[in-house]
């Protein structure tokens, strides 16, 4: 009786484990050069297998180019998703942003004017957003070139980026921009993990010429500061990181652009790296986006609404 009755309890134990696991799925953004289609996204339900939604979600309605470059993407605890991306090479003092809460009807798309008070910014890059747990507050950090405000380092001074930050509750009201890390060289593309409580971990590509690949970097808060960055663990030309966490590892997926392919490296404590890109799949034409953890019927409810022409098409 007690044998059975363990037996019992271990199946209940599976079934609860299974039903919870398989609840979960991903989202990961993506766009198609030249970018003036606007936003597209991957799926997939275990993290390394993607699948392209194969429609445009929504289209670039504003910047100086209207182009829809490296979107990010977070869903807030009230369940709304919120999405930034680069809306232009050059002479944009912001980045484009739109929420939603089905990622099928979308809000009307604004313009952030995050260095309005820098005229000579040559660029805002890739904003990328993090829901800070911690403080209940979005941070979003970017990379901008403003001439001559940093030692002349080996690249030119309209190339010479720093990340940059803000935060905000609500999208309606910001903190003032500030520098956020500043590692002594051009830097771009960095994003913000939390492994846990008071450890974070900062992903972010070293943009001098002779490396161009990526990093890390750690800190006690999401906000900041970053110090400690290491060796590379990839190899050069390679930008776009995003980090997903699947059971106890995390993913790196990025773009190694230098070789036409996206590549994955798989870590657990963000020191030693295994490339695992022979595991996944990614759909040709994907670019630099983010991955957001959703529920099933998240993605179900997309396809559905693909399959009935709800979504804009390719």
């Amino acid at each position: 009786m007690r044998n059975n009755l363990k037996r019992l309890c271990f199946l209940l134990v599976l079934v609860v484990t299974f039903s919870a696991c398989s609840k979960k799925a991903y989202l990961f953004t993506s766009f198609h050069e030249p970018a003036n289609e606007g936003l597209r996204m991957l799926y997939s339900y275990d993290g390394y297998k993607w699948n392209d939604l194969n429609r445009i979600l929504l289209k670039p309605e504003i910047g100086k180019q209207k182009i829809m470059r490296d979107p990010s993407m977070v869903q807030g605890p009230d369940g709304v998703f919120h999405l930034v991306w680069t809306c232009g090479w050059k002479g944009d003092r912001g980045f484009g942003y739109a929420s939603s809460k089905d990622l099928l009807t979308w809000s009307p798309q604004q313009f952030i004017p995050v260095l309005a008070q820098e005229p000579t910014t040559v660029n805002v890059w890739a904003p990328e957003l993090f829901y800070d747990e911690e403080k209940k507050d979005f941070i979003i950090i970017w990379a901008s070139t403003i001439p001559n405000r940093f030692e002349k380092g080996i690249e030119a001074e309209d190339n010479n980026h720093r990340m940059y930050v803000i935060t905000t509750k609500d999208f309606k009201s910001f903190t003032e921009p500030k520098l956020f890390l500043e590692p002594g060289y051009s830097v771009i593309d960095a994003v913000i993990v939390k492994k846990a409580s008071e450890d974070y971990v900062l992903v972010l590509k070293d943009n001098t010429r002779p490396n161009r690949n990526l990093k890390v970097a750690f800190g006690k808060q999401a906000i900041g500061p970053y110090t400690g960055v290491t060796e590379p663990f990839t190899g050069t030309l390679t930008e776009g990181p995003t980090v997903v966490k699947i059971g106890k590892d995390w993913l790196i997926y990025y773009d190694a652009y230098g070789e036409k392919r996206y590549a994955a490296m798989k870590t657990n404590d963000f020191k030693n790296f295994k490339d695992v890109s022979a595991e996944t799949v990614i759909p040709e034409g994907h670019k630099h986006g983010t991955i957001v953890e959703v529920d099933r019927k998240v993605i179900e409810r997309l396809r559905i609404a693909g399959s009935a022409g709800s979504l804009l098409k390719k």
